[in-house]
């Protein structure tokens, strides 16, 4: 039905909200070597498509590919909202310059960083990007329809929720809608066509939900 609420406060049935033409992006360049790269333990600087991230080489794709979630919803809300984005590397590489990633001195990555992500996209994108350190599961429907895409942070093992969540929060993935009680979201590290863009039961959503995140909207 197309994307029924991308401005703040537009009337929709409070039953469902579902952006259905949410373009689908990932943070693995080949859609099918993810389950090798996440699963199986294959290096992802292996990916032979590794040119199309934006990478300047192998070396940049398979070090940070891994800590792009964010980036690769970024790429969704940017391609749903304004009709294309900028490559995966390229995205990182701004965010970086404003602090949302972190590089020690021993090689360790940390982030995404929330506060410098949101201070990025505002200023580089224009779009109106807020953290939400404080998020219960069941304020998502309402902030889908006052028109808000939501960077829900979530355990990675999101991609088999027939197993039990052995934990919450850690990766990112883009909640594009609900739908009576189910939660519609695009996985960007979606190992399955169906893992990649699916849905789940708001409960069962909760169980992996690090009850934090991110909206971003036009302004």
């Amino acid at each position: 039905m197309g994307c029924q609420a991308c401005a703040p406060g537009a009337t929709t049935d409070p039953t469902r909200v579902v952006h259905d033409d949410v373009p689908l992006h990932t943070q693995f360049m080949s859609h099918d070597l993810i389950d090798a790269i996440v699963y199986g333990g294959a290096d992802a600087a292996g990916d032979p498509l590794w040119h199309t991230s934006g990478a300047r080489d192998r070396g940049e794709y398979g070090r940070w590919c891994g800590h792009a979630c964010g980036m690769a919803c970024l790429q969704m809300v940017l391609h749903h909202l304004r009709g294309h984005t900028p490559p995966l590397l390229d995205l990182l590489r701004g965010c970086r310059d404003y602090g949302g990633y972190v590089e020690h001195a021993d090689g360790h990555i940390k982030g995404l960083i929330y506060a410098p992500f949101t201070g990025y996209v505002r200023a580089e994108h224009g779009l109106q990007a807020d953290v939400h350190r404080h998020l219960a599961v069941t304020d998502i429907p309402r902030l889908l329809a006052e028109g808000h895409l939501v960077l829900a942070s979530v355990h990675r093992e999101i991609r088999r929720p027939d197993l039990p969540a052995p934990g919450r929060g850690g990766h990112l993935v883009l909640v594009t809608g609900h739908d009576n009680g189910t939660l519609h979201f695009a996985n960007p590290s979606g190992h399955t066509p169906g893992s990649r863009r699916t849905a789940l039961p708001i409960d069962l959503f909760d169980t992996f939900f690090g009850r934090r995140g991110i909206t971003i909207s036009s302004r």
